[in-house]
């Protein structure tokens, strides 16, 4: 099966110094994919240029069969700062987009659009207020409706909740996954969590420390759709992808990839035990 998502020999540099070196990942139609890593890896200039906001020195981005190479309403994006227009209103700022991308459509058909992904995002009483009459977690619900408006191919999130309270953050982790999955779209986010990383995601990329960062090892996400927050707590598993991850962080993100062993699951006492009954000289001991 083609991958919907294709980077292949990804290198970004700036003069002699390289940020990025042979970066490969291979995203799946309708995947959620999180990448980790310490401050300053690389994390968001590997987003920077599935976006187009960034060139790509070496290497090549290939997205639904084209290859990136300049921005474009394909890719929704939202930052960790909304970067909301502070004169419009939240409606105003969404319609903005879908001025854009729906520029044949009839005015009330976009103001429409506009509204319904404002709804979900639980800004349906708030629409025709301006930035600066919202709270942080507010305007962050406005990015999201811009960015699902646009009805794109891939979503992009730069660490979109890294400024806000836990509480806040919990409750746009639930609305992100929420229109996630009511709308299928193939999503990709940065961040520094690796609780966000395990709930929201179906893979998580860990990537190496700069310079000439690249993909250390990649993490499989096991846990079934839809998830509760709940419910992960109180799973083992969790905890033991939780330390996996930890432990990357912390001990190995500096190694490079060849020096990597490849991600294997923590084995459970109870696969251990069907382990042991499969083999027939076990059984004859027991």
């Amino acid at each position: 099966m083609s991958s919907f998502l294709e980077l292949s020999q990804i290198a970004k540099a700036y003069g002699p110094a390289v940020i990025v070196e042979d970066f490969n990942l291979k995203v799946q139609r309708g995947e959620f994919i999180s990448i980790i890593g310490h401050s300053g890896c690389g994390k968001s200039t590997v987003l920077s240029m599935i976006a187009g906001l960034s060139d790509v020195t070496h290497g090549g981005i290939i997205l639904a069969g084209r290859e990136v190479t300049a921005a474009g309403p394909d890719r929704g994006v939202v930052f960790q700062s909304p970067c909301l227009l502070p004169w419009l209103t939240a409606r105003e700022n969404v319609l903005l987009g879908c001025d854009q991308v729906y520029y044949s459509a009839p005015r009330r058909e976009r103001r429409e659009i506009a509204e319904y992904y404002l709804t979900l995002v639980g800004l349906g009483d708030a629409m025709d207020k301006r930035p600066g009459e919202l709270s942080q977690g507010m305007r962050q619900r406005v990015g999201l409706a811009r960015a699902f408006a646009l009805a794109p191919k891939m979503l992009l999130l730069d660490e979109p909740f890294g400024m806000l309270d836990a509480l806040t953050r919990a409750e746009l982790q639930d609305v992100l996954l929420s229109i996630w999955q009511r709308e299928k779209v193939t999503a990709l986010i940065i961040t520094h969590d690796v609780d966000e990383a395990l709930f929201l995601s179906d893979r998580v990329v860990c990537m190496t420390d700069g310079p000439r960062a690249t993909i250390g090892t990649i993490m499989p996400v096991p846990f079934e759709r839809p998830r509760s927050r709940a419910e992960l707590l109180e799973s083992p598993e969790y905890y033991r992808h939780r330390e996996q991850l930890i432990t990357f962080l912390e001990e190995r993100s500096h190694e490079r990839p060849a020096d990597l062993r490849p991600y294997v699951p923590a084995e459970t006492p109870e696969n251990a035990l069907q382990r042991f009954l499969r083999n027939p000289r076990n059984l004859a001991t027991v």
